[in-house]
């Protein structure tokens, strides 16, 4: 039971941070937040952001907790499938320019919890993140049949600390080097993710098929 919750606590995890890295345009908020009006600003549009994506973890493991009889009898085609979409938005997250989303500074000096307020309705306008939780899910076997209650729990709590913890990361290094970044910066950071994103889904795709065909041929 411990082992399966440690799984789950680690998977978990690793979805909060590939959920939340991509630099997006609540990637890009942040940042303008934090080179403009400072780390915590910055950090607390993170959370928001976190929050909302806690909310659609959440929709994602209830759709696929109501079919998990077909989940346990296609795994393995399930991983495939998985595996595409993380390929897709892989590909779309490297092509993509975030620098296109960068606008001029707002003298307009919002509290905290309007920063958070605003970062978590803007996560939370974009339907597409659902489709990267059931990739991610998919191809990482988040569920299993055996799980239990707790190990739910633990990771749903887990991608919420994968999701605060990226976010207080990358606040804190671009607080530190503020003076030495600039648009390159994030445009590496997403074609980074983006390859990591793409490697992980091939190497899912391959584990999928060689237990798919080892299931059915032996």
């Amino acid at each position: 039971m411990v082992d399966l919750m440690l799984y789950t606590i680690i998977r978990g995890f690793a979805i909060g941070v590939l959920v939340s890295a991509p630099m997006g345009p609540i990637g890009v908020l942040c940042i303008q937040r934090t080179l403009n009006k400072g780390r915590w600003s910055g950090f607390v549009t993170g959370v928001g952001a976190a929050v909302s994506d806690l909310c659609y973890a959440l929709l994602t493991g209830l759709g696929m907790s109501i079919v998990i009889d077909f989940i346990e009898a296609n795994q393995n085609l399930l991983q495939i499938l998985g595996s595409f979409v993380l390929v897709g938005f892989g590909i779309f997250l490297y092509r993509q320019n975030p620098a296109k989303s960068i606008r001029k500074a707002s003298n307009t000096k919002n509290t905290f919890t309007q920063d958070f307020v605003t970062a978590f309705f803007l996560t939370l306008s974009n339907p597409l993140i659902l489709f990267l939780f059931i990739g991610l899910f998919a191809r990482l076997n988040f569920f299993t049949p055996d799980t239990l209650r707790a190990d739910y729990f633990a990771g749903y709590v887990s991608i919420f600390l994968g999701a605060i913890s990226w976010w207080f990361t990358i606040t804190y290094l671009i607080n530190k080097v503020r003076t030495r970044f600039n648009l390159r910066s994030i445009w590496l950071i997403n074609r980074s993710i983006g390859i990591i994103i793409i490697i992980m889904a091939i190497v899912g795709f391959i584990m999928g098929i060689n237990s798919y065909f080892s299931l059915n041929l032996f």
